[in-house]
């Protein structure tokens, strides 16, 4: 047989397993991944296609001839069943509900803890706004931060390491909250439920996360919708409960509670965490090759500006509704109607992606975000308190449905503009960079806002919430143009 038969042979083999979909779970792909050989001849072809074929010569539509790198890296791949995948979907789903989820809900922590009535903190506090957002942002940016870390240390401790890795955050979460239940200066706020809670978040997201995506292929984008959208279902339960909880036992006790609850939730997932896919050890140090093209530069900068400005409406939405006149409850109801339209928006964005093109869906949503900030936030901010009202109310489901895009698709992206084969190295890595943007975003926005609660204050932080998207969309679309432009041709689905 020819090699040129046999490379032709086994191209059609992959095509055929990538796209064989069970029809019981068409919609994220829950089958078999088989284990494909190939030869060395087709993987150096493919390989050469891809680095010499100029751009201008090849600019049309061509997804049928872009080489997959699921295809590629396979054989790295242990096997994976139907159950094993059900199973990291559930527990990275409700990974994400714990940590992203609790992070999203922290305005209403923030509207508890600058508000008259509260009884935990100094009443300097109220004063504060900015401190206080940090307390939030802290726990939400190390979240995402601390894979700069966690991401080498599971590399070095293997699979049982781990899930030891696992159960140390799960613990370091519950410190946190309740070491946070004694605190009375915001300051041990930040140490208790910002810096251990945070710490601890990490330790638990990044072991489940990353391997996560490598035990799905063509519904990679929808199983992530699915996974990710536990933040919003994490902040649609958790943003209205807290506000009940802190009304009908106060701040001390509902922080206890919910260090109760994330060691009854976290622990199974902790002891029952999913190894990598990969036969020996993925690379987790970043190429610096690869980091100086211009697609991984922007990408970075994307990663930063979404998280700074998606973290802005999340910290002030409570805030804002009291200041339009609505009361602390129905502020928090907000949020979950945001967190509650978001994590449907996730599941959604995610089929859409991969129908579609990520990258488009991508570039789509940040541009929305930036378009509805300085459309209907904006004009909330600018007329009578009745239209403020309704306004604001159009703005907190219109965004709730435009932001999941991006936190759905982000680390599918990453696997679809990287490889798969650098997933663990490159996301560690922007999400380190998405950690500092979240760290970065409210409390500037809380300096822009200053002390007290005016309407007209917010006009500050309207605009430098829009900078930032408006920032993030001209990102992404260099992301999109680089991509191209570095793989050699040019795809309108990608």
């Amino acid at each position: 047989m020819s090699i040129g038969l046999l490379d032709r042979q086994i191209n059609s083999h992959f095509s055929d397993t990538r796209y064989t979909v069970n029809m019981g779970a068409t919609l994220i792909g829950l089958q078999p991944l088989p284990i494909a050989h190939t030869s060395s001849h087709s993987n150096s072809t493919q390989a050469t296609f891809q680095s010499t074929t100029p751009l201008n010569s090849t600019f049309h539509n061509a997804r049928d001839d872009i080489p997959s790198s699921t295809a590629q890296v396979q054989d790295n791949l242990q096997p994976v069943t139907k159950n094993r995948q059900i199973l990291v979907l559930i527990s990275a789903f409700f990974t994400v509900l714990v940590t992203i989820g609790f992070n999203q809900a922290y305005g209403v922590f923030q509207s508890y803890y600058t508000s008259p009535s509260q009884t935990m903190l100094s009443p300097s506090a109220r004063d504060q706004p900015a401190f206080v957002a940090f307390v939030g942002t802290l726990g939400y940016g190390l979240t995402w931060a601390g894979s700069i870390f966690v991401n080498p240390l599971m590399a070095r401790m293997g699979t049982t390491g781990v899930r030891w890795i696992c159960i140390a955050g799960v613990l370091l979460m519950s410190l946190g909250f309740a070491l946070a239940s004694i605190s009375t200066q915001i300051w041990q706020l930040l140490l208790t439920q910002g810096l251990l809670f945070g710490i601890g978040a990490s330790m638990l997201y990044f072991p489940i996360l990353a391997s996560a995506p490598e035990y799905f292929s063509a519904h990679r984008g929808a199983a992530m919708g699915v996974i990710l959208s536990g933040a919003g279902i994490g902040g649609l339960i958790m943003a209205p409960s807290i506000r009940a909880l802190l009304t009908a036992i106060g701040p001390r006790w509902t922080l206890r509670f919910m260090a109760f609850l994330n060691l009854v939730i976290s622990l199974p997932i902790a002891v029952t965490a999913a190894p990598s896919r990969f036969v020996g050890r993925r690379k987790t140090h970043l190429d610096w090759n690869l980091a100086k093209k211009p697609a991984f530069v922007l990408s970075a900068a994307a990663a930063f500006l979404t998280a700074g400005g998606n973290g802005v409406p999340m910290t002030f939405i409570a805030d804002y509704s009291i200041t339009v006149g609505y009361s602390a409850s129905f502020g928090a109801t907000l949020l979950a109607l945001n967190n509650g339209i978001n994590s449907i928006s996730r599941i959604g964005m995610g089929w859409t992606g991969d129908r579609f093109g990520r990258q488009n869906t991508v570039i789509l949503t940040v541009s929305l975000c930036a378009l509805l900030i300085v459309t209907l936030w904006l004009s909330s901010v600018a007329t009578s308190l009745a239209a403020q009202q309704a306004l604001w109310i159009a703005f907190v489901a219109s965004y709730g449905f435009a932001s999941g895009g991006y936190n759905a698709l982000f680390p599918t992206t990453i696997a679809e503009v990287f490889g798969i084969q650098n997933y663990s190295s490159v996301s560690g890595f922007l999400y380190f960079v998405r950690g500092c943007g979240a760290m970065f975003g409210s409390p500037v926005a809380g300096k822009v806002l200053g002390r007290g609660a005016l309407v007209e204050k917010y006009k500050g932080v309207v605009w430098y919430d829009f900078a930032l998207f408006g920032a993030a969309a001209l990102a992404v679309l260099g992301v999109r143009w680089w991509d191209a432009r570095g793989k050699g041709i040019w795809s309108w689905k990608a």
